[in-house]
């Protein structure tokens, strides 16, 4: 697939047939995750594949949580983003929704992490998100679904302790990884001269 298609057809798919999921894809998939940059090229990420039940019930607690306090109030209190139709907001909702509850019906959970003892701070992200969206786009060069999420961060003290992550090291996004229930198709995105500026601030793009 080509690499332009597979970033334009790579849809957050929230609804995962529980199926299970090979695990030479879920290596290749790794694998593409270590292939991007990290600061320094220190390669301080650690990816924990998961896929015992109770371990993801105890964390999926905590994302419920997160769900029914804060991101299920907003959802419905904000407009739709750029690009996306009331009607179009309201499925993504759903589909939310359907994901919270079944968070751990998804065969197969990728956590990514950074070791970084006590220098925990946002900035360190630069050093995991890269590598976390070469597995959202390896899962779907090869035909599997998934959503990137940080949602378990509001509670993230509590969740690394139930994913029994040691000292220093912690959790930045969990993939649900899983078979799509739907069909990949175009992302739905605002246009360029809605979000790019040339040489000056608010000055109209003219690429």
């Amino acid at each position: 697939m080509d690499l332009f298609e597979t970033m334009e057809t790579c849809r957050a798919m929230r609804r995962l047939k529980p199926d299970p999921v090979p695990d030479e894809l879920i290596a290749r998939i790794l694998q593409a995750g270590t292939c991007a940059p990290s600061g320094g090229n220190a390669q301080k990420w650690r990816f924990l594949v998961l896929k015992d039940r109770k371990v993801k019930e105890a964390v999926t607690a905590w994302y419920k949580k997160a769900y029914d306090e804060i991101i299920g109030p907003r959802y419905s209190s904000v407009a739709p983003p750029p690009g996306v139709s009331p009607e179009k907001f309201k499925r993504q909702h759903d589909a939310v929704h359907y994901l919270t509850d079944h968070f751990a019906d998804a065969p197969v959970w990728i956590v990514a992490c950074l070791d970084t003892g006590a220098n925990h701070n946002a900035a360190a992200g630069a050093s995991i998100y890269p590598a976390v969206q070469n597995m959202v786009l390896a899962c779907r060069a090869v035909g599997l679904g998934t959503t990137l999420t940080n949602r378990h961060m509001f509670f993230q003290k509590e969740v690394d302790q139930a994913l029994g992550l040691p000292e220093g090291v912690h959790s930045y996004a969990i993939l649900p990884i899983g078979y799509p229930m739907g069909k990949f198709g175009p992302v739905k995105r605002a246009p360029l001269d809605a979000v790019v500026y040339q040489d000056k601030w608010g000055q109209a793009y003219r690429g």
